[in-house]
């Protein structure tokens, strides 16, 4: 209805790993029609698309390898059953990538402010994504959009417990080990290492900012101001007033970060109108 030229040409995509949650879309997506379709990676050809690739609160959920400084060594958390109990156990790290991961972020968890038993994550899927992203992706954005930090302030010595949590019920907790394939299960994202990947990947860092500045950079304002003007019955004009706050709300939504990388793309030239880029304050 706002930008019929945006719309004339837009070829929405949308790649679903779930199939109950797909049919979920594709339901309430239908009278959008042609324009949104499902894919997959494999129906993708390399250096082919030319646009935008988003995901909002995806990368968070990807699995994660648990380590620990143990001992005055890096060390890697694993499960075993014990007595139809699961256990955690510490030993070797199953891949030389977590070691090389953290010296590529210059983070030393044997230096001496780091206290022993110093627990965290590392999302080396992360990774992979990103890397099966930049190789589809031809020309345009990759906007990330999540819970996370920088790497300094994810590996800071005071978080000494990660940022593994469990949401069960609508509330949160941090075992991993209860209600098993009933919860979900995430760890905050280091914007820090996505944006290192992606300079190795062709894909230039043109910043990140909290969504809040994002989303009013974006005129989130003129449609405060809008439901304003009397166009909108009472009711409809306060659920949406609520609804537009809480993405920008400081104490949840809003506190989400905002990383666009683009590939091939001159940016000079098209002034990309990105106000209030700094680095994820956590």
């Amino acid at each position: 209805e706002n930008y019929p030229d945006f719309w004339s040409v837009l070829d929405y995509q949308i790649i679903e790993a779930s199939s109950a949650l797909q049919r979920q879309q594709q339901q309430a997506l239908q009278s959008f029609g042609f324009k949104v379709r499902w894919t997959n990676w494999l129906e993708i050809a390399d250096h082919s698309l030319v646009g935008c690739c988003f995901s909002n609160e995806l990368v968070d959920a990807f699995p994660v390898h648990r380590v620990v400084r143990h001992q005055g060594q890096l060390r890697e958390i694993y499960v075993t059953a014990q007595a139809g109990t699961l256990v955690e156990t510490i030993d070797q790290l199953s891949t030389p990538q977590i070691a090389i991961y953290f010296q590529t972020l210059g983070i030393d968890l044997m230096d001496s402010a780091y206290a022993d038993d110093y627990c965290t994550e590392v999302n080396l899927e992360s990774q992979s994504w990103l890397q099966q992203v930049a190789q589809k992706l031809a020309r345009g954005y990759v906007l990330t959009i999540d819970y996370g930090y920088s790497a300094q302030k994810y590996y800071h010595p005071q978080r000494y417990q990660g940022t593994l949590q469990c949401y069960y019920q609508q509330r949160y907790h941090g075992n991993p080990y209860v209600n098993l394939g009933e919860q979900d299960i995430t760890s905050h994202v280091n914007f820090t290492a996505l944006e290192e990947w992606g300079k190795h990947l062709e894909l230039e860092p043109l910043g990140g900012l909290p969504q809040s500045v994002f989303l009013m950079n974006l005129g989130l304002g003129e449609r405060l101001a809008d439901l304003s003007t009397g166009h909108y019955p009472l009711p409809q004009l306060l659920r949406r007033r609520e609804q537009l706050h809480q993405l920008i709300d400081a104490r949840g939504l809003g506190k989400f970060w905002v990383l666009l990388q683009s590939k091939n793309v001159d940016t000079k030239a098209q002034q990309v109108p990105l106000r209030g880029l700094q680095n994820p304050q956590g």
